[in-house]
């Protein structure tokens, strides 16, 4: 059974924008999607590109580096399902959010 780890509050991620927060070594990227919170791997596997610093337009977040497109929801990359960033469970109590680790 995963450990879950206070990361944030929602307070803390405007609706449609991103946040960084490190868990240990891991830098995961937190995303407030119409009240939903979704956490997925900030490294884009391109070249390393920070993914929660990325544009958000619906579910879909683009790398600032160089465009790649991937989906808040799985972490799979919108231009080749084989790609995919890795998705954390989260579960948000108050104003807490905690990802599972």
């Amino acid at each position: 059974m995963a450990d879950f780890v206070k990361v944030a509050q929602l307070s803390d991620i405007p609706a449609g924008q991103g946040k960084c927060v490190e868990v240990g070594e891991r830098k995961i990227a937190l995303f407030n999607i119409e009240g939903t919170v979704h956490a997925i791997d900030d490294v884009c596997p391109h070249q390393g590109g920070p993914i929660s610093e990325g544009e958000c337009e619906g579910r879909v977040v683009t790398c600032p580096w160089h465009g790649w497109e991937f989906d808040v929801d799985t972490g799979v990359n919108r231009d080749d399902t084989d790609v995919a960033l890795e998705k954390f469970t989260v579960k948000v109590e108050g104003d807490d959010i905690l990802v599972a680790v």
